[in-house]
């Protein structure tokens, strides 16, 4: 494991244990925060922490990976209850200098017994990380923000019944992608992503940090995926609204 995703790891864990050092890998002269519930600053972190009844926050870090200054994070928390969220760190210099989170209540697990973090976590396939992230990256364009769906099955091997699904609500292979969305229609609910943020990767993990809609409602998405002989085959999402700009602490924009 690298320095920074060690550092990283403790900084997390350092949520649940109250330890200084850890923290001092943040640059306490810039830390850019796009959490909109915190302030800017080494001072918005510690508020953020301030706030957390005594002893009452836990913290499993399931996976991490690098992309160049880029540490993403893939946590179970427990803090105003359970949640799973993605982090991403950017560092400069040997600090951290900006921070990106995308939390939702954890659900599941899913009709075909998957939880939202279980699965494989080790990085392969270093060799490939461009070539992955090239796929991902066309994925998203066709499928999730152009409904290109004629191209969905190219990205997936055979028919897609070996892809692996955590999302709560959705079961694995294309069939239960399908099935999903159908629901979702049926309910009234769409989901449309209408911008790709940021595409990071490390081997055959590829996330991207997209914004959208959910229901109409301005959504923050967060979506892993890994990789297996250039198809796609698991994935791990947290869904997030974006609240008001009225209710911001920052100014810097979710993403």
């Amino acid at each position: 494991m690298s320095i920074q995703k060690k550092q990283v790891v403790e900084l997390l864990k350092a949520i649940e244990t109250g330890a200084g050092e850890p923290v001092a890998v943040i640059n306490p002269d810039k830390y850019i925060q796009h959490n909109l519930g915190a302030a800017d600053g080494l001072a918005g972190f510690g508020a953020l922490l301030a706030a957390l009844p005594p002893h009452s926050a836990k913290v499993n870090t399931v996976r991490v990976f690098q992309d160049g200054d880029f540490v993403f994070a893939h946590t179970e928390y427990d803090f105003f209850g359970p949640k799973i969220g993605f982090d991403i760190f950017r560092f400069e210099n040997g600090k951290i200098v900006e921070h990106w989170d995308n939390l939702q209540e954890t659900a599941g697990p899913n009709s075909s017994g998957h939880s939202m973090t279980d699965g494989p976590a080790a990085a392969v396939d270093l060799d490939k990380t461009e070539a992955n992230k090239k796929l991902v990256t066309a994925f998203a364009d066709d499928i999730l923000v152009n409904g290109r769906m004629d191209k969905l099955a190219g990205y997936f091997q055979g028919n897609g019944d070996s892809y692996t699904q955590h999302n709560p609500l959705i079961a694995d292979g294309l069939s239960g992608l399908a099935a999903g969305f159908t629901a979702l229609a049926k309910a009234g609910i769409t989901i449309k992503y209408d911008h790709i943020h940021k595409v990071l990767g490390e081997g055959n993990f590829v996330l991207i940090a997209s914004e959208g809609t959910l229901g109409g409602k301005p959504t923050s998405f967060y979506d892993l995926f890994r990789l297996q002989d250039g198809k796609i085959a698991e994935h791990w999402d947290t869904i997030e609204a974006i609240p008001p700009k009225s209710e911001w602490k920052n100014g810097n924009g979710r993403f």
